[in-house]
């Protein structure tokens, strides 16, 4: 696996000041987001951190056009954006949702699902910072088993949907994952979303130091390690080709990456029942799913 380049940016496309935590995924892709995608570009965010991190019109952090939308309605909202700029004939004008897990994998749903069906030629990036962080970090269906919420404070017994499977679904041009400890990764996947047409997808892991109870140094250590734990896994589909993109050289146990995060350490103390066992399966099953999926669609 290749250590993250280190990228020069020479004019920022975002402004000082973001009201964000410290630590936090969210500005961390926002800056290299912007950076991709550039100013002539419209930002559709639903309720989550972002809608509060990108602060109040007409002070937006990002060097675009932002838009504020409802929970449910983003990839709706990202669609008419779409279709208004096309009657206008702004084809060159790129429309980008960011929303976060809860207004993706939950509440956004539906929206999203329309949208993808119709292949609207927008880009939806969720930031899965796995939890409701805004409002008093919360489980959503994209928190993993394990991890102590507030509505979940013994730590949650489901694992997380499996939201990239159902995007899978919707035959979709361009999809992938991808995180903020591998930029020369990230800044490549970007790039593909923008030079695509259709509905395009990526999921970005989200360090979030005071939902997952740890220090906001470590947010780019942990980000590292759920990859080379496999807790996180970085791949990409082209025209329903899905590739593997990092592949650890050895692979840790996911306990390197869990240790370190409040949110798991009742794993740690006797109270959650083989849960380390339970997970380490979880990812172990969930990466030979991948491995047999790439299998399979690079023959087509």
């Amino acid at each position: 696996m290749e250590p993250a380049k280190e990228f020069i940016i020479q004019k920022e496309s975002i402004y000082s000041g973001a009201l964000s935590c410290r630590g936090c995924g969210w500005t961390l892709l926002a800056r290299y987001v912007s950076h991709v995608m550039g100013p002539n570009t419209v930002y559709v965010v639903p309720a989550c951190c972002f809608s509060i991190i990108a602060g109040p019109s007409p002070m937006n952090l990002m060097k675009g056009t932002v838009v504020h939308t409802l929970f449910a309605a983003a990839a709706a909202t990202a669609t008419g954006v779409r279709h208004a700029l096309d009657r206008q004939g702004k084809k060159d004008t790129w429309v980008v949702v960011l929303a976060g897990d809860g207004g993706t994998f939950d509440i956004g749903l539906q929206a999203l699902s329309g949208a993808a069906a119709r292949q609207e030629n927008i880009i939806y990036i969720c930031n899965n910072n796995a939890a409701y962080m805004n409002t008093g970090v919360q489980s959503s269906t994209g928190t993993p088993a394990g991890a102590k919420t507030a509505t979940d404070p013994s730590g949650k017994k489901l694992p997380a949907k499996n939201l990239m499977g159902i995007i899978e679904a919707h035959h979709l041009p361009y999809y992938a994952t991808a995180s903020p400890a591998f930029l020369d990764d990230l800044i490549l996947k970007l790039e593909k979303a923008k030079n695509s047409e259709g509905f395009r997808f990526l999921m970005i892991d989200g360090p979030c130091p005071p939902g997952h109870k740890h220090d906001p140094e470590l947010s780019i250590e942990l980000a590292r390690l759920a990859v080379e734990c496999n807790y996180f896994p970085l791949f990409e589909s082209e025209n329903g080709k899905l590739k593997i993109t990092c592949l650890p050289p050895k692979k840790k146990p996911v306990s390197d990456y869990l240790k370190p995060q409040g949110r798991f350490i009742h794993l740690f103390n006797g109270t959650y029942a083989n849960g380390i066992e339970e997970i380490q399966k979880q990812v172990d099953d969930n990466w030979q799913r991948l491995l047999k999926m790439e299998e399979i669609t690079s023959s087509l």
